[in-house]
């Protein structure tokens, strides 16, 4: 199927509220989402909360409300309404008790009686003799006494799809071409569970032809699904989308992404700070080829993204090129958005202008809020400690070096050329000799953001008292 032969795409992110939204699934919303608003199509959002046990409207509200700070919306929703609702599968019970009624009539499907212990055996027997293990058919062609005998047993029945042998599903996936599955390997598989509930491929099946969707982009776990909904929609006479299975994300290690590569859901990141702009810029780039260069905005990314340019190898998820991108956009963000984001880690109430001053300052340095606040602790906080060698650097200036400075800090409000030009002229120093005892007396530190705009928003008072004790 052409990627462009439709003009309009419907794609949806279809997530199960169980747990935290980690960083694969972000990624796939984000991709459909891309997908949708570059061809001016729709993109919905879907809730699969069958699991009852596990689902809950907390995780809920947090998954909307992750995907709300990553910068996604959606046509279509739980929230929002549209056609097609309801969007949550639990409140679609009864359309795919249905579905799955036409199944049974025209024989597509039948009952299953087999246990779970059974099945368990059947499986380890056909390990034993070198077979994939797939459901032996034992229910397969019972008669209805039998199944009457079964049910007075008090045996309560799954509902198995019936899988045609000696034929092939074959489909074009968007990402990795060309698949074809055997339907010997495939086997009866079951599309009602015993307990009444439909199985997750079915109910997902049957709600994308439903909802009008035309591609399904999902992630390369979901690829064995694909043929059985194939099938499953093909029975029913419903129509079946295009399929594409993005590659998985994994650490720099090569292993699966998990706590010890850093963060693995949204709410981790933008707990320590991370901004959404500079989290979407790197998922963009995991696994999607782009010649786009820089902090990409949401519109700028929709014309970037190319389904084309996926790419079919594991991506690797680094936290050192994620900083990079927080790096970039915390430096891009306006100083309202600046102030906003750094919160409580900004000093307390300051003059307008003095705010400002010490955002100039501390930006360039500044990658988390307590960047921010570790500066503002440098700045307005109690005179640094030194350790043993900043010591021995700021007692080899002298008292002099230290009594001019201090001197021209008071009367040249803080100026850094000026205290510069003062000391230069009276004691000979210059360059790092000059430089490196002002920084380690002002800020107990010989790294950070430029010394002079760090003294402009340092209170003169504060100032005056850290060179001045070295002038003893």
């Amino acid at each position: 199927m052409s990627f462009m032969s439709e003009p309009q795409f419907v794609t949806r992110f279809a997530p199960s509220p169980t747990g935290a939204l980690h960083l694969g699934n972000a990624r796939t919303a984000l991709f459909n989402h891309l997908l949708a608003r570059r061809s001016g199509g729709r993109f919905l959002l879907r809730i699969e909360d069958t699991d009852a046990e596990r689902s809950t409207d907390a995780y809920l509200a947090a998954l909307v409300d992750d995907l709300r700070w990553l910068g996604i919306d959606w046509q279509e929703g739980p929230d929002v309404g549209g056609p097609a609702a309801p969007y949550r599968q639990s409140e679609r019970t009864t359309l795919y008790a249905d579905f799955q009624e036409r199944l049974l009539v025209t024989g597509a499907a039948y009952p299953c009686y087999c246990t779970a212990s059974e099945l368990e055996l059947s499986r380890k027997a056909m390990r034993a003799a070198g077979r994939p293990p797939r459901y032996a058919g034992t229910c397969r062609e019972l008669t209805a006494a039998q199944r009457r005998d079964r049910e007075a047993r008090g045996l309560a029945p799954t509902l198995r799809f019936r899988v045609q042998p000696g034929a092939d599903v074959a489909f074009e996936d968007f990402v990795h071409g060309p698949q074809r599955f055997t339907t010997d390997d495939i086997g009866d598989f079951i599309v009602r569970r015993a307990d009444g509930s439909a199985a997750f491929f079915f109910c997902n099946a049957v709600d994308d032809a439903l909802m009008g969707v035309t591609h399904v982009l999902r992630g390369e776990d979901h690829l064995t699904n694909t043929p059985r909904q194939i099938l499953v929609l093909t029975a029913l006479g419903l129509a079946v989308p295009a399929y594409g299975h993005v590659s998985l994300i994994i650490g720099d290690d090569g292993a699966p992404l998990s706590k010890r590569h850093g963060a693995t859901s949204l709410a981790e990141l933008r707990d320590r700070g991370y901004l959404a702009v500079a989290v979407r810029n790197h998922l963009f780039r995991l696994g999607h080829a782009s010649a786009a260069q820089g902090l990409l905005d949401d519109s700028a990314m929709a014309a970037a993204f190319d389904i084309r340019h996926l790419g079919r190898s594991p991506s690797r998820f680094d936290m050192v090129q994620l900083d990079v991108w927080q790096k970039e956009a915390v430096h891009a963000l306006p100083d309202e958005a600046f102030g906003a984001w750094a919160g409580d880690a900004l000093p307390p109430p300051l003059a307008p202008a003095d705010r400002a001053a010490f955002v100039a300052a501390v930006r360039p340095n500044a990658v988390f809020p307590a960047d921010v606040r570790a500066w503002a602790e440098v700045v307005f906080g109690a005179p640094p400690q030194l350790g043993e060698a900043a010591e021995a650097v700021v007692r080899d200036a002298g008292s002099e070096f230290f009594g001019v400075a201090a001197a021209a800090a008071a009367a040249n409000d803080n100026d850094l050329a000026a205290i510069a030009a003062a000391v230069r002229s009276a004691t000979g120093r210059k360059g790092p000799a000059l430089f490196k005892p002002l920084r380690l007396a002002l800020t107990g530190l010989d790294h950070g953001p430029e010394l002079a705009p760090l003294l402009r928003a340092m209170p003169r008072a504060k100032a005056h008292e850290r060179l001045l004790r070295y002038a003893r």
